[in-house]
């Protein structure tokens, strides 16, 4: 399934209160990369930006006057977008905007499967902060250039947050796309062993190990156990 990182910025918080998306954009994903295809609009909502809104992406509606309205771009965005699966960060946010915007259209809301990561975050890192800067920093991600946010650099870092946080989480089976063949476990009542199947490490897997036991080594400088043990 095609991955694609969305993001969007809006007027205010709340759809149901009449606020509208002024920035979509989205990016592409082949496997563990970006691609150069992308969505990007800046859109013109057609209503004033709430002032906490615009402290947050720093825009204005006078800034945004005259550009495209979402209805001009949906057709475009509908197709970028049709069978993928959707990584975005608070997911419940952007998909209720979305889905609002369509509505207005009299059409009907996104059946895309959707991939939040700050609930993934949430599951990963219970009791720390998980917002899309606290996991730039926790993943050495540099974010120094986000003074604002914005929604296309928003899915930049997103992705890299993605691949930070899915890293070594192919599956040990082999290709995750392959079919795995699996029996029921029998106990030999002769004392026999079964004979056990070894599965070898590709190089790509032994790579990502290799930077997952760095990458631990670095944050506990240097107590790392099974760096330790490599050394024995």
């Amino acid at each position: 399934m095609r991955k694609i990182v969305l993001d969007t910025e809006t007027t205010g918080l709340y759809p149901e209160q009449g606020h509208r998306i002024i920035e979509i954009a989205a990016i592409e994903l082949d496997g563990r990369r970006v691609t150069q295809k992308h969505f990007h609009h800046y859109l013109d909502p057609e209503r004033e930006v709430d002032e906490g809104a615009a402290r947050v992406h720093g825009f204005t509606w006078d800034m945004l006057r005259g550009r495209a309205k979402f209805a001009d771009v949906a057709a475009s965005f509908l197709e970028f977008v049709d069978g993928a699966e959707l990584i975005i960060h608070n997911a419940p946010f952007d998909m209720g905007f979305l889905n609002h915007e369509l509505n207005l259209m009299g059409l009907p809301p996104l059946q895309n499967e959707v991939l939040d990561t700050l609930k993934f975050a949430r599951e990963m890192h219970p009791g720390k902060k998980n917002s899309l800067d606290a996991l730039c920093s926790r993943y050495e991600i540099d974010n120094t250039h986000r003074t604002l946010h914005g929604a296309l650099l928003d899915t930049e870092l997103l992705a890299e947050v993605y691949f930070a946080m899915t890293r070594g989480q192919k599956s040990l089976l082999g290709d995750d796309d392959a079919p795995v063949q699996r029996t029921p476990a029998v106990l030999a009542l002769d004392g026999a062993r079964p004979v056990v199947r070894v599965l070898q490490a590709s190089a790509e897997e032994l790579a990502l190990h290799e930077q997952q036991l760095a990458d631990i080594d670095k944050a506990s400088k240097g107590g790392c156990v099974w760096k330790a043990l490599e050394q024995v």
